[in-house]
């Protein structure tokens, strides 16, 4: 096996090579950080790389390994590399969120997800790029170098946990961390031509905050398998104390549901979602690709799809209070994120949108009442080129936002499951995915469906050239 065929394995399988001793933690470290010095600064997948951290964590794991009899103790992805997303707390690296002013802005904690990952037993890297403060569906924040997609470098990789998208589909780690607040690890994950999910509300602790953006907002997993997303979720739920809501744990892992077989279902789907524009056709043939392999499946399908037209002003309010929460002073904001945090509003009137779109969510609910899945698409088009919306005026790029991030935010509205499955490639070898979205809490039914999908929809896993 070589140095690249080793990058590009599933992170279940490096695990289990550790666990073997077929590989050391500090090897695999190793590798990682020699392709992150490689192939980064075309891809500026990374804003931190916590080179020294990573080696000495490596070195320690690896002498535990050597010293430990029964391996069976060690947690599920001891010496497997990761790496956190930039809106994420990890003890001594910056957090940044994207803003410049916040480069040297170095924090003593780690917070719930973090502490959850080092439990797992994972190594960190660093800190992967973001849109500022996660705002956007492209990862251009001013100051930083833009991330590019491995598959085509003059496309964004998505946003805003693009850095982590990016990372993994070059082969830079793994297996990573990402957060949604309106598609942002499912449109990163299409982008890229990963599997991400968004979890159900309340299924991962944001902790040691309580809550964010009313809950429209969850950290999920990217990985380039399902089993390997759902084997990292299983790592990142759970209720940790103080949290004002939370999921019970299933009756089993998310990764045994990868191993089970779904009885018929009776899915939905669409290829648009109203008053957007049209999907693009490479993505409707993707969807009608996704539908005929349910069918074969043995799965019942029926055209149908929530209507999401009342929650578009809500949420635009809810969203943009997040800028303002952030409680940056002005001169630190791009223009974008300026001119949205004057258009919030006051308080009362964003209490008044959080009341909106939570009336408008059950409906979207509801829907589930007579479905047990949907299958849609993740964006309605392919991805923009880096900087592609750079001189646009504020109120033309959120026009342009929103008919491409479409078919998402309802789902962070209402609190569904979704996850995001690759389903090929279009002409420009840019990745091609479908999204499907679960009844409330329930994220077995979702990935048992999303693992069979994967075995049949004979997708292979290629490498992108630019890093091969």
């Amino acid at each position: 096996m070589n140095s690249v065929e080793l990058a590009f394995k599933p992170a279940l399988e490096l695990a289990q090579l550790i666990r073997d001793r077929t590989i050391s933690p500090l090897e695999l470290t190793q590798l990682y950080l020699d392709r992150i010095a490689r192939y980064d600064s075309q891809l500026g997948s990374f804003f931190t790389v916590a080179a020294d951290m990573a080696l000495a964590d490596a070195k320690t794991k690896t002498e535990q390994l050597i010293n430990t009899p029964d391996l069976k103790l060690l947690p599920p992805f001891f010496g497997v590399p990761t790496a956190i997303k930039d809106l994420n707390a990890v003890a001594g690296m910056p957090v940044t969120y994207g803003v410049p002013a916040l480069k040297n802005n170095i924090v003593d904690y780690d917070d719930g997800v973090t502490m959850r990952l080092k439990g797992a037993g994972f190594i960190i890297l660093g800190k992967t790029a973001t849109s500022e403060l996660g705002s956007f569906p492209y990862t251009e924040p001013p100051g930083f170098p833009p991330t590019r997609n491995p598959w085509n470098p003059d496309y964004t990789a998505g946003g805003s946990s693009g850095g982590a998208a990016a990372a993994v589909a070059a082969g830079l780690c793994p297996i990573a961390q990402g957060s949604d607040g309106g598609g942002s690890v499912r449109g990163p994950a299409v982008c890229c031509g990963l599997v991400g999910i968004k979890p159900a509300k309340g299924r991962i602790s944001h902790a040691p905050v309580g809550d964010y953006q009313s809950g429209i907002s969850s950290n999920g997993p990217l990985a380039r398998t399902v089993a390997d997303a759902a084997a990292l979720l299983d790592v990142m739920s759970g209720y940790i104390t103080g949290d004002p809501y939370w999921l019970p744990s299933p009756e089993i892992t998310f990764l045994m549901a990868t191993k089970q077989v779904s009885p018929p279902l009776k899915i939905a789907y669409a290829y648009d979602v109203p008053p957007f524009n049209k999907a693009e056709p490479v993505i409707k043939e993707a969807v009608e690709q996704a539908v005929k392999l349910l069918e074969a499946m043995g799965h019942n399908l029926e055209m149908g799809c929530p209507s999401i037209e009342e929650l578009i002003d809500p949420f635009i309010k809810v969203w943009q209070a997040g800028v303002g929460a952030a409680g940056l002073p002005d001169e630190a904001l791009s223009p974008l994120n300026y001119w949205l945090k004057e258009q919030a509003g006051s308080a009362g009137e964003y209490l008044q949108a959080v009341r909106q779109m939570q009336l408008i969510s059950r409906k979207i609910v509801a829907f589930f009442d007579h479905f047990d899945l949907l299958v849609l698409p993740v964006y309605l088009h392919q991805p923009i080129k880096v900087g592609e919306w750079a001189n646009l005026s504020p109120e033309e790029t959120l026009v342009k936002i929103q008919h491409w991030v479409a078919p998402c935010p309802a789902f962070n509205a209402s609190g569904l499951p979704a996850i995001t499955l690759p389903m090929g490639q279009d002409e420009k070898g840019l990745p091609v995915g479908v999204q499907l979205v679960g009844k409330p809490a329930d994220e077995l039914t979702l990935i048992r469906v999303a693992a069979q999908l994967e075995k049949v929809c004979d997708r292979q896993f290629l490498i992108p050239p630019l890093v091969n």
